[in-house]
């Protein structure tokens, strides 16, 4: 039985998805050890034929395809879950790419630290094209960039692991339940908060949410990624996704995110002062703006 289940959700990505299997393929542990889980979301392009040929040209034995007719991630990482064997869940990005130290370091921190349920990793973009000149660290998130320092820490207050590179105890799911299929994203939709959501479930009950900077990935971003309609689609969808997940949630909880909230607002406005200070107005610009829209999504009539 291998330790550990990586589950790549997958999603029309030919031009990416046999590069980040061919990654997952060259680990420096035995190939016993882990599984590699493709969970296809019904791609209408050549997603599917390229994962069944990778793993039969190469032989991998310890690589499974599976089509997720269910559309959404959350579908599809909760069919990642029901296929795995692994006493750890690791979720990587279908367009992500990880050194061959990757399960090692995972199985190896899991191991050593009995008392913590999930783990995230750092996240470094990798732009197809060049950087935008708007973009700061505050909003790396918006293109699955996580990069929090080089020392191991618990992720604290609102603080989360990003779904492009997290991993999780296989028990954490059979105790807390699986991921909520009314968030996260659907096709080309651009909600998410399902990772979120996991995870607050973690907290809640004082469990211990790591951030591992040794585990890297490297995300892919393409040009279309960094564009403003994007990029606004993408923030009103934080919005609306935030609102779901505190639909239920008690007024205590709905207090606690106003007041955070708030906060938000003051510190991007002193944040687009300090860039406007400093001769780089565009940065506090977008900054500006991704907050406004954030808010017209969680003020908007979203759909269940």
């Amino acid at each position: 039985m291998p330790l550990l289940s990586i589950i790549v959700c997958t999603y029309n990505r030919e031009k990416y998805i046999e590069d980040t299997l061919h990654y997952l393929s060259n680990q420096s542990v035995d190939h016993r050890q882990y599984e590699v889980l493709i969970i296809d979301n019904n791609s209408s392009d050549r997603t599917a034929s390229i994962c069944q040929g990778f793993i039969e040209n190469k032989g991998h034995e310890n690589f499974y395809y599976f089509l997720e007719e269910k559309q959404g991630l959350t579908y599809a990482r909760n069919r990642g879950i029901s296929e795995s064997k692994g006493e750890y869940l690791a979720f990587l990005d279908d367009d992500a790419w990880v050194g061959n130290t990757y399960c090692e370091k995972i199985i190896e921190f899991f191991t050593r630290h009995l008392d913590v349920s999930a783990i995230g990793g750092k996240i470094i973009p990798l732009y197809e094209g060049t950087e935008p000149t708007w973009m700061t660290k505050f909003l790396w998130p918006l293109v699955a960039g996580l990069d929090l320092g080089g020392e191991i820490k618990e992720f604290k207050y609102s603080k989360y692991p990003i779904g492009a590179n997290m991993a999780f105890r296989a028990s954490v799911f059979k105790q807390y339940g699986l991921f909520n299929v009314k968030l996260g994203r659907r096709g080309k939709g651009l909600e998410g908060g399902d990772e979120k959501d996991i995870v607050y479930r973690l907290k809640k009950d004082q469990k211990k949410v790591v951030y591992v900077p040794s585990i890297v990935a490297r995300h892919i971003i393409p040009d279309f990624r960094i564009q403003k309609s994007y990029i606004k689609g993408q923030a009103i969808g934080v919005g609306t996704s935030e609102k779901k997940r505190l639909m239920h949630e008690g007024f205590k909880i709905k207090i606690i995110k106003t007041i955070e909230e708030l906060i938000k607002i003051l510190a991007t406005c002193m944040l687009a002062l300090y860039y406007l200070f400093t001769f780089r107005p565009d940065k506090g610009i977008m900054l500006l703006r991704f907050r406004v829209w954030v808010i017209q999504g969680f003020l908007s009539q979203s759909k269940s």
